[in-house]
This record gives structure tokens, C-alpha cells and sequence, in this order.
């Protein structure tokens, strides 16, 4: 069904559906996927969520999660498993099939890759807001194996195998939800291209109160992002390497944190992950944000505008969503590049800095206010109306 014909959707009827299961990938710490898992609860009373495995401190879960009941998978219980679920990832289909919650009057998934499969009854509403397709089983799989240097030996051969059938698990589960919910116009895209569904776009909610938009920029580049090979933070860094009059400060750590310090050249520091405020401020702060992956969405990019911070991205998923490109609006706030490569990197900054003075903090944070909790509030309870009437009986 084309995005325009989706129903007019009723308000939500909490009387009936009282108890929802929240049902969320994992939550090994709190980024991007977590704050909408929280403002999604913040939304629903008598939420419970449901998570393969759940890693967040209990100061996270007092501030965003009070009073919210976690249920953990059986694995969450394995000695030592922080440091290799990911390895587990052939397992939760499995593990994700094993949570009940077919007594629940509603189920919203929170899907980059599992969750979206959770078994349902055919009568029980189910909403799915889908952060992105599983990455690494679809059109990033070779890029992953290329990273993990996994060829076409032994191992290569068992993870390709196993990439197969998850995406035989994948597209067998798509068609359970019965509305999907796009984070981007590039998931979106994705569903599409590989479910053969259309999706409502609905950006993640972005807290606006406590991004105040700073005029007053220091002379540094910043790129905050977990430290994964998709988010290209290598990219920034030798990019940067060949620009040693700039200056760059990484946000972050991850699964690359000690490569990238290594490949890094004395005009690149490293801030590692930084408490709220100070995060805030370093974002605040910044002459612009250089993002070179490409993102699902990326909240950390619209938190940068709600702060008056241009963007320098690659012009490709959920960049294009946010920025408004120089040369293409009246009011820009950001350069996009069309290739992943140095140079194209390094034209951009230099682009940026060339027409600095058309791209301004004011328009930044007011491009940002479409991203605010409120509309994203106000669009999740539309969407659990629209799924709640197709299971009413009248």
C-alpha cells in the first residue's frame, strides 16, 4: 500500500490494551536504539520490555526506565557474555522466538535485526518501528566480511552460510508486523527493496530541550560515534591526516577504538564516551560534525543541528533526511559528499569552509525542531491507533 493510503488512524485505546510488550533487539548500552526503546515506554502505561540481552546500568534504568519491567533472554545469564553476544547473532532468532508474549494485549518491536521475529497470535496488534533491515545479512554483508577478513576459507564459508539463513529467517518473519514504521526515507528504501512493504517515516526523537544552539564555535571538527567499521571513522581520520592545520576530536569508543588511535595523526584527539553534558557541550562547541558512514538515521547528527553544529556527511541514508544541503536550499545546514573516498572528504570540508558564512547556527537548530520527542510522540500514538483498529471488533 503507497505511504499516502495508509487509514486516518483513531486514537489509541490504552483502556483495552493496557498491557504492551515492548520487544527490543538488545541493549548493551545506551545509544540511539535505546533512547527510542525509552521514549516509546515513556509513552505507554504498563509497558514491559523484552530484550535478548540487557547490559544498561541502573542509573540508566532509574532515569529512563522507571518503574519498567526488563525481561532478559536465557543467554543474558551466560558467564562473561558482554564481551561476545554479537558472536551469538545465528542464535537469536532462536532466543527471540522463545519470548511468550502472546498475552499481551499489543506488541511494538524495536527491530535492527531480531525483535521484529517475536511469535504473535493473529488477532494481537503488532507494531514494528524498524531502526534498519539486519545490516550485515543483506547489502552490507560483504563490507562486514571484507572487515572481519573473512574470506572463502573454513570460517568464511560457515559465516556466509549462516548470513544465508538468517535472511531466510529474516524474510519469512517480515510479513508479521502489521504496520511498519521507517526511522529514515533510506530504511524505508530498505524495507521495500527487501521486504516488498511500504513503511510510515517516523524520525527518532531527538531532546531538544537539553541541545541548546551555541553561536559561539571553537575552531575543532568533531565525529561522535560508536567505533564501528560501518560508521567509517577511519575515513575521517586519514582524511583529517592529510588536513594537519584542522583539528579533529573523536566521540566514542568501540570495537576499533585502539586501530583508530593507532592510524590517527597529532591533530586528531580522542575524547572517548563523554558523560551527557559534556557531550553536549563538545557537540555545541564544534565548527561542524563529520560523519562519513552511512547511518540508518543518526541521532547524534540531528542532536549536532539542535545545537546549531553543521553537517559534513556522506550523502547517502539518513544524512540526507536531516541536512539541508548547500546549493540545494534556501536555508542549508550542511555539505553532503557523494563518495566515500579522502578526496571527496576533504573537498567537502573545504566546501564547508569556503561558504561557512550561508550555513548558520540559527538555521541548524531550526532544521532540528522536526525531529523533537512531541512529534515523535505524536506519531507513535497514531500508528498504535492504526494497528489497534485493524484488530478492533465492532
Amino acid at each position: 500500500m503507497p505511504i499516502d493510503e495508509f487509514p486516518a488512524a483513531p486514537a489509541p485505546d490504552f483502556d483495552r490494551y493496557a498491557r504492551i510488550a515492548v520487544v527490543h533487539d538488545w541493549c548493551p548500552n545506551f545509544r540511539g536504539g535505546e533512547r527510542v526503546l525509552a521514549q516509546i515506554c515513556k509513552q505507554l502505561p504498563n509497558a514491559e520490555v523484552f530484550t535478548l540481552f540487557d547490559f544498561l546500568p541502573a542509573e540508566v534504568k532509574e532515569q529512563y526506565f522507571r518503574d519498567v519491567e526488563f525481561h532478559a533472554s536465557a543467554a543474558n545469564r551466560i558467564p562473561m557474555v558482554r564481551k561476545f553476544y554479537r558472536s551469538l547473532f545465528f542464535f537469536c532468532p532462536f532466543l527471540i522466538e522463545q519470548f511468550d508474549v502472546t498475552g499481551y494485549d499489543a506488541v511494538i518491536s524495536s527491530s535492527a535485526a531480531f525483535s521484529r521475529g517475536v511469535i504473535t497470535r493473529p488477532d494481537q496488534p503488532h507494531l514494528c518501528y524498524v531502526h534498519s533491515p539486519v545490516r550485515y545479512a543483506w547489502d552490507e554483508q560483504f563490507s562486514y566480511l571484507q572487515q572481519g577478513k573473512l574470506g572463502f576459507g573454513p570460517k568464511g564459508m560457515l559465516y556466509r552460510y549462516m548470513l544465508h539463513r538468517l535472511r531466510t529467517w529474516d524474510t519469512r518473519t517480515a510479513h508479521g508486523p502489521d504496520l511498519m514504521l521507517a526511522n529514515s526515507n533510506y530504511v524505508r528504501s530498505r524495507i521495500h527493496h527487501i521486504y516488498g512493504r511500504d513503511a510510515r517515516v517516523v524520525f527518532p526523537p531527538v531532546s531538544l530541550k537539553e541541545l541548546p544552539c551555541v553561536e559561539d564555535k571553537d575552531d575543532y571538527y568533531v565525529s561522535a560515534s560508536f567505533l564501528a567499521p560501518y560508521k567509517r571513522t577511519d575515513l575521517v581520520i586519514r582524511a583529517f591526516n592529510e588536513m594537519p592545520s584542522r583539528r579533529l576530536v573523536i566521540v566514542g569508543e568501540g570495537q576499533q577504538s585502539a586501530s583508530l588511535r593507532a592510524l590517527a595523526g597529532p591533530n586528531v584527539t580522542f575524547s572517548g564516551f563523554l558523560p551527557r553534558k559534556e557531550y553536549i557541550e563538545t557537540l555545541a562547541r564544534a565548527k561542524a560534525m563529520v560523519f562519513a558512514g552511512c547511518e540508518d538515521f543518526g541521532i547524534a547528527l540531528a542532536e549536532a543541528q539542535a545545537c546549531g553544529t553543521p553537517l559534513i556527511a556522506f550523502g547517502r541514508g539518513g544524512a540526507v533526511d536531516i541536512a539541508r544541503n548547500l546549493g540545494a536550499n534556501p536555508e542549508p545546514t550542511g555539505v553532503l559528499f557523494k563518495a566515500q573516498t579522502i578526496e571527496h572528504l576533504k573537498e567537502a570540508v573545504k566546501r564547508f569552509e569556503e561558504n561557512s558564512h550561508l550555513i548558520t547556527p540559527q538555521a541548524c537548530a531550526k532544521n532540528a525542531q522536526r525531529f523533537s520527542e512531541e512529534n515523535f510522540d505524536r506519531a507513535m500514538l497514531e500508528s498504535i491507533g492504526a494497528v489497534q483498529a485493524l484488530h478492533r471488533i465492532t
